[in-house]
């Protein structure tokens, strides 16, 4: 008998809520995205839930959004990750630790020290999002006066791409002999100078930091336009998507696993785990009134605003009370602007209905007891609508709470999710292979 599937979850913890009014609901930590030892706290949490992993979405710029609406936002400040995710590593002992790095705004070499040190911290926890920048403000902090093109910033993002991996494997994994007798510390057969030349980058090499412990981060991406995709389907090891439900997560699913076996990459070897915002009661009715109450805490002002930056175009001067009028494509997420296109005709729903979903959180969402969630989840495994999910919390910390204390034991229940860590990395709890080294052929064989 074939061993159950077992579900993967992620937990979405930049913001800690991905809820515009999470901060104003009666209980929540009002500053929960910049304190610390709340941060902590919701970290051993996590790892007391036996999470695979906690992920920081990082932004580059203050939201691109009013003042009306942005003195509304509890997001505006927020920890950088390279400063934050080490120190949760030394707090927690098995919590997978993945944050974004702009393959758009970023140097390579920076990335991959950056997460090779995280990973060694860590003892092989670290993860790598690798993210192209949709916000257009972030140019502007950046020296530049227009945000690059869409397409150019993925076809950008895939040499990147190559030359983070290619400088983790600068190193082979035994480089480092530290003879003292002899009075070698490494063994110079085992060093590659990577010499890189491409179109976007010139970048010598080698780095500066041993192989990482997992050989590689783990790769995680999160765009859903076609150019998005193909990129999650020759690189990524775990994609985060935004799918509304069942039957289009199946779709998504089938895209990219099938794309990955036209390049001849193992569909196994990548995670699917779309962002999933769960409400949690004693009854599918006290989950719904939980749900109302943190939705009517939503301002208009900070509504349309979240539903102009989903658009890519400013919709305060629409009627709140029409329809949604025609949008054109933007230089921002297409895949974002085109879920909420789709949700508008499908539902039939003004500006205003738009503009509260779009502050609340109008993508996959599950509501009800932990038995109910947990049933819609092995649904959404044994169906191959995803391999687990990203998890975001309506409110925290009552939010986090009810899902590791019940809906985790309803998972576990079923058979469906783990009791304890397979391993102590990332890689090992996520049931993903460590990368050879390319440039080490004998050592890569040994890793086979």
């Amino acid at each position: 008998m074939s061993k159950q599937r077992q579900l993967r979850l992620g937990a979405f913890m930049r913001p800690v809520s991905i809820h515009t009014a999470a901060w104003r609901y009666p209980g929540a930590f009002p500053d929960a995205n910049f304190n610390f030892a709340h941060i902590k706290r919701f970290a051993k949490t996590l790892e007391r839930g036996k999470f695979d992993a906690f992920f920081m979405a990082d932004h580059l710029a203050v939201l691109n959004m009013p003042m009306s609406a942005l003195k509304r936002s509890a997001t505006v400040t927020s920890f950088d990750p390279a400063t934050l995710l080490p120190a949760l590593a030394v707090v927690t002992e098995r919590l997978g630790l993945i944050a974004t790095g702009s393959t758009t705004f970023d140097a390579p070499y920076h990335v991959a020290r950056r997460f090779a040190s995280l990973d060694h911290l860590s003892g092989g926890r670290a993860g790598w999002n690798v993210v192209t920048t949709s916000n257009p403000d972030a140019a502007l902090n950046f020296g530049l006066d227009e945000h690059m093109e869409h397409d150019e910033r993925y076809r950008r993002a895939r040499e990147f791409f190559d030359v983070v991996t290619g400088l983790w494997d600068s190193w082979a994994d035994d480089a480092f002999v530290r003879d003292v007798a002899d009075g070698l510390y490494f063994d110079p057969d085992k060093l590659h100078v990577l010499n890189h030349k491409g179109k976007y980058f010139s970048v010598r090499g080698p780095l500066n930091v041993a192989r990482p412990i997992q050989g590689w981060p783990v790769i995680v991406q999160a765009g859903a336009s076609e150019a998005g995709k193909q990129l999650a389907a020759e690189t990524a090891e775990a994609v985060f998507t935004g799918v509304g439900g069942l039957a289009e997560g199946k779709r998504f699913y089938a895209d990219v696993k099938g794309r990955m076996e036209k390049i001849g990459r193992n569909p196994d070897h990548l995670k699917i785990l779309p962002g999933c915002f769960v409400v949690v009661g004693d009854s599918l009715e006290q989950a719904r009134e939980k749900r109302a109450l943190l939705d009517s805490l939503v301002h208009y002002d900070s509504g349309i605003a979240s539903l102009s930056i989903g658009l890519g175009h400013d919709a305060s001067g629409f009627d709140p009370d029409g329809p949604l009028p025609e949008i054109p494509p933007s230089n921002a997420s297409q895949s974002a602007r085109d879920r909420i296109v789709a949700t508008a005709k499908h539902d039939n729903l003004t500006v205003r209905q738009l503009a509260q979903r779009a502050g609340s959180f109008s993508g996959l969402a599950m509501m009800g007891t932990a038995d109910q969630i947990a049933d819609e989840m092995e649904q959404w495994l044994t169906e191959q609508g995803s391999d687990g999910f990203n998890i975001m919390f309506p409110f925290l910390p009552a939010g986090l709470d009810d899902f590791v204390d019940k809906v985790v034991p309803a998972l576990q229940r079923r058979g469906i999710f783990r009791r304890e860590y397979e391993g102590k990395t990332l890689r090992e709890n996520l049931g993903l292979p460590r990368p050879a080294n390319r440039f080490f052929t004998a050592q890569a064989h040994a890793a086979e």
